[in-house]
C-alpha cells in the first residue's frame, strides 16, 4: 500500500495526513491518529464502542510477536478486506476510528490531570512535612542553646 492509494481510500473522510511510522504509515486527521497501515492491512482506533463491529466481521486487533511471545494490540483492528473496494463505507469506518482515537486521548489527558493534581498533594504534603520537622529542630537547636547560657550563668566562674 502506498501513499496515494491510501489517500484516494480516505477521500471522503477528509484531509488526512499520512506519515512514515514504524515499518508503516501512520494516518491521522486534526492530529489524531486513527489508523495504523502495517504489513499490508489498515488497522483501525478501536474502544468498546467499536470492537463489536470489528469483530463481528471477523477482524482481529494487531498482533505482533516479540521476545517469542505473541502480543496484542486491542485498540486497533484490521480492517475487514471487503472495505477495501468501498470507500463511502470505509469513510463510515474512519469516522468510527477517528471518535475512538478522540475519546481515548481525552481519557488519556484527563489522567493526566490527576495524576498531576495527586503528584502536587503529595509534594506539598512532603514539603509541609519538612517544614515543620526544621521548625521543630530549630526549636530543639534554640532550647539546648538556652539551656547551655542558662548553665553559665548559674555556675560560678
Amino acid at each position: 500500500m502506498d501513499r496515494d492509494f491510501l489517500s484516494e481510500l480516505f477521500a471522503g473522510f477528509g484531509p488526512v495526513t499520512i506519515r512514515r511510522m514504524f515499518s508503516g504509515f501512520g494516518v491521522s486527521a486534526d492530529g489524531i491518529n486513527f489508523a495504523l497501515v502495517l504489513r499490508g492491512a489498515i488497522y483501525l482506533r478501536a474502544d468498546e464502542n467499536s470492537i463489536p463491529r470489528f469483530e463481528s466481521e471477523g477482524s482481529q486487533c494487531f498482533q505482533y510477536e516479540m521476545r517469542g511471545k505473541l502480543r496484542m494490540v486491542g485498540s486497533y483492528w484490521r480492517l475487514p478486506e471487503r472495505l477495501y473496494d468501498d470507500p463511502d463505507e470505509v469513510t463510515e469506518w474512519a469516522r468510527g476510528a477517528h471518535a475512538a482515537a478522540i475519546r481515548a486521548s481525552l481519557a488519556k489527558a484527563s489522567k493526566k490531570r490527576t495524576v498531576k493534581k495527586t503528584t502536587a498533594k503529595v509534594v506539598n504534603k512532603i514539603a509541609a512535612k519538612k517544614k515543620a520537622a526544621k521548625r521543630t529542630a530549630a526549636k530543639k537547636v534554640v532550647g539546648k542553646t538556652a539551656n547551655k547560657v542558662a548553665k553559665k550563668r548559674r555556675s560560678p566562674s
